[in-house]
Parts: structure tokens; sequence; C-alpha cells
């Protein structure tokens, strides 16, 4: 495998972990603490690599705007309601609804930029939608361990309800939906700033330090403010740890697999988390994913690379 290839699976598998880390913190840290630590941990994390790398005087007014833009749908909303979808659904579940993001990118190209939909395309979108509907519509009353943390939610966190091999309900999966279609609407918004040559750190930077003031700023309002419990050393490390593998490194990983290998295999490789994720998750829990788990992570990625691949 080449090394563009192997980068991009290894964004994949940052991206994992970084779901697993959240995960940790169900029930230690609420919903709108733990958005106010991952954004900016993200934005110094990627302000200092952008400063080291010269990559602010790649950016432009108009730049600005689109990433602005970028930021309030695929970090503000989307990283918003993935929290809350791994603190509703799991780690797991929540990474195979990630999925959806390429049928809606798929999408809204056609709807925006006018881009045309091919009959192997079309499959692929069928291909996402049949295997997240098999890996997550799954009888309810079988699992014996819960994916994720059960202890009681602090206030303003959702309380976990996703159990291993139970369907989520229908909350974390209408959280997972708007994730991806808040992901996908990042990237489409996203794209032309790209597509100008803005240093990839430095866009992170802009995305992340917007959503870490919106963050901050909704501290004026009480519910915002419901997470009184201590902020412990592991947990604020847990978080940032989480925000480095996902949002730095992962995306470091992605943009350098972007810049040397084919546009369709990087995105499609890039996208495997949904199968990343199972292992972790096993060991974890120590109960091993059900096969229609493995099956239906296996279909959404065969039916992402029918979309990606050119």
């Amino acid at each position: 495998m080449f090394l563009s290839e192997l980068m991009a699976v290894g964004a994949a598998s940052c991206i994992a972990l970084s779901a697993m880390f959240i995960s940790e913190l169900n029930g230690r840290v609420g919903l709108f603490r733990l958005t106010r630590w991952q954004m900016s941990a993200a934005f110094l994390m990627n302000a200092a690599v952008a400063t080291a790398l010269g990559g602010w005087s790649s950016l432009g007014g108009t730049q600005l705007m689109q990433l602005a833009a970028s930021g309030l749908f695929g970090i503000v909303i989307a990283s918003t309601t993935y929290f809350a979808a791994i603190y509703t659904a799991g780690p797991r579940v929540t990474a195979l609804l990630f999925a959806l993001t390429s049928p809606f990118a798929l999408a809204l190209g056609y709807l925006v930029f006018g881009e045309t939909i091919t009959a192997r395309q079309g499959l692929g979108v069928a291909l996402v939608l049949a295997g997240v509907a098999l890996a997550v519509g799954q009888p309810r009353g079988r699992g014996t361990k819960a994916e994720s943390l059960v202890v009681p939610a602090p206030e303003g966190a959702p309380r976990p309800k996703a159990r291993w091999g139970a369907g989520p309900g229908w909350a974390g999966i209408g959280l997972g939906v708007v994730t991806a279609m808040g992901q996908a609407l990042g990237n489409l918004f996203a794209r032309p700033a790209m597509a100008a040559g803005v240093e990839p750190f430095a866009a992170m930077a802009v995305r992340s330090g917007l959503a870490a003031a919106f963050f901050l700023a909704l501290m004026a309002f009480p519910f915002a403010r419901r997470d009184t419990a201590p902020a412990t050393a592991r947990n604020v490390a847990t978080a940032v740890t989480s925000a480095f593998f996902g949002t730095v490194l992962g995306m470091a990983l992605l943009m350098a697999a972007l810049a040397g290998g084919d546009v369709g295999v990087v995105s499609t490789l890039s996208s495997m988390a949904p199968v990343a994720i199972l292992p972790m998750v096993w060991l974890r829990t120590r109960v091993a994913p059900s096969p229609a788990a493995w099956i239906g992570a296996m279909v959404a990625i065969l039916g992402t690379a029918l979309i990606s691949l050119r």
C-alpha cells in the first residue's frame, strides 16, 4: 500500500480513536463544557502549527467568509450533534452514521454545483443506506453490555441509552444524521477556500477558533453552565487528547494524503472509521461486535467507494 493510502487509513483510525476518548467522558463532562474544551484545544493546536508553517498568509477575506460558513455547519452544529450522538448512541453507531456524509455531499454537489450523479454513484448511495440500516436497525434487547458508560450523566448532558447490539433509538439516529448533514455542508463551503490554496492548519484554526468563540459566548446563558462538576485533570486531558487525534492529527494525515494521493481513493479509505472503531469498542467493552455490525460497516464503506472513486 502506498504512503498516501496508509495516511488515509491512519486518518480514519485517528477519527475512530477520538470518538472512543469522547465516549469515555460520557457521564463525567456535560455536552457544552466538552465542546468548549474540544474547540479551544483544537484552535490552539491548529493555530500553533499554522503559525510555524506560515499558513496565515494564505487566507484572504473571501476565504475567511467561506471558512466561517464552513465552521458554522461543520463545527458548531456538526460537532455538537456529534458529541451528543456519541453520548446517546455510542461511538460505534455514531461513526457508522457519519458515513452518511458522502451521500449528503453528493446530493449537495448536485443541487448547488450542478454536478452529475452516475448510476454507479446512485448504487453507492443505496449501499451506504443499506449498510447503516443493517448495522443500526438491530432489534432491541439483545445486548449484554453497554457500549458506552452508564453512570448517571451530569446535568446538561444526554443520558446514555444505547446498548451493544441494541437499537440506539431515534434520538441517537437523528443526532448522527444531523452530524453527517452538517459535515457535508461544512465541506461544501470549505471546498472553494481549500481550492484557492488555503493552508489546511490555518483553515482548521479559523473554523475551530470561531467555534470556540461561539461556545465560550454561550456561557452567558444558564443552560450552557449547568455542568458544575469539578473540571478534573483527567477529564480535561481526555478531551484534549480527543481533539488532538480527531481534529489535529487526523486532519493532518487526511490533508497529507490528499496532497499526494488520488482523491477518490483517499476519500474512501479515510471514511473507514466505522470499521476501524469496531475492534476498539471490542477491546473497551470486551463484547464482540455482532456480524451485522461488521457487515453493515463494510457495506457502507463499499458504497462510499462507489460514490468517491472515479
